[in-house]
């Protein structure tokens, strides 16, 4: 219960700081436009942190409300991440996959109803492929319904200190109630870095073999900028597109969040360019 306990405690202690900094902009936000022009998107918002310090170092209608698409899913890993570290499931516990998760949109696995997916594999097809009808088959595995389990995350992001974030389901698919901003999504990416250090690699996966396949991931910054390590990318048509994104290199860290933008392309030409203005502005650990 002890070893438990500290890390909590330093991670409330950091998401007082982050709250803190996020109502303080004189002396921790840098408010000027970056080099690079800002999207043009009315969607667009950003946030980047210091998740070393929490530090708040550049902020864009970081608290405008926005819908988070795919992005949900982190907060549906942050759940089953919950899950496992409580004993309620193992990585090779097998989570069924009713006919009302096998029937979501895609993108998603392609399940028939009454199949099964292991939870590492339900993992890397959340953090990769996004599918869809993994997503609800986990929010019925651990809440009974969708609809439960979404209840659930919303409780858990008010938790952990996300004030602006109704969940509606587990996959991001479009629903107008289904809300959060930048912010909420940078205090989320830092919560699954402290809580759950063994499981954070994940987010690194580019790919998995899956009965016989190779299902590839949608998130291009991972190898294309040095350090970066995960985390979310997200679309619907409502949303443009999303990121959240992990960044540690020589002893800094960054949580840096970007959403709607134009194209997958211009959002993540934005964030290597906000990456590399303010990665040198962060506290460096260990130093």
């Amino acid at each position: 219960m002890t070893a438990v306990v500290a890390p909590m405690r330093a991670l409330a202690l950091l998401f007082l700081f982050l709250s803190l900094a996020a109502c303080s902009t004189v002396q921790t936000l840098d408010v000027g436009p970056p080099s690079a022009p800002r999207l043009s998107s009315t969607k667009y918002a950003a946030i980047v942190v210091d998740a070393n310090s929490g530090r708040v170092l550049h902020e864009a209608d970081s608290n405008a409300p926005r819908y988070p698409a795919s992005l949900t899913k982190m907060m549906t890993l942050y759940m089953l991440f919950e899950a496992m570290e409580l004993g309620r499931v193992s990585a090779s516990t097998e989570i069924p996959v009713s006919a009302y998760a096998a029937k979501q949109p895609p993108t998603k696995i392609g399940f028939k109803p009454g199949q099964s997916i292991d939870v590492d594999s339900a993992i890397r097809a959340l953090v990769t492929k996004s599918a869809n009808d993994v997503a609800v088959a986990v929010a019925e595995y651990l809440g009974g319904t969708e609809e439960q389990f979404a209840q659930a995350m919303t409780a858990k992001a008010r938790a952990i200190g996300m004030r602006g974030t109704i969940f509606r389901n587990a996959s991001g698919l479009p629903d107008a109630g289904q809300q959060t901003t930048a912010r909420d999504m940078a205090v989320l990416g830092i919560a699954l870095r402290k809580r759950f250090p063994a499981y954070f690699p994940y987010f690194s996966s580019q790919n998995f073999a899956f009965r016989g396949r190779t299902i590839r991931g949608h998130n291009d910054l991972i190898g294309r900028v040095t350090g970066v390590d995960g985390i979310k990318t997200g679309y619907i048509r409502a949303s443009g597109f999303n990121i959240a994104t992990s960044v540690a290199r020589d002893g800094r860290k960054l949580i840096v969040v970007v959403m709607g933008g134009d194209s997958a392309r211009q959002r993540n030409d934005h964030v290597e360019e906000l990456i590399e203005r303010y990665l040198p502005k962060a506290f460096r650990a260990g130093v």
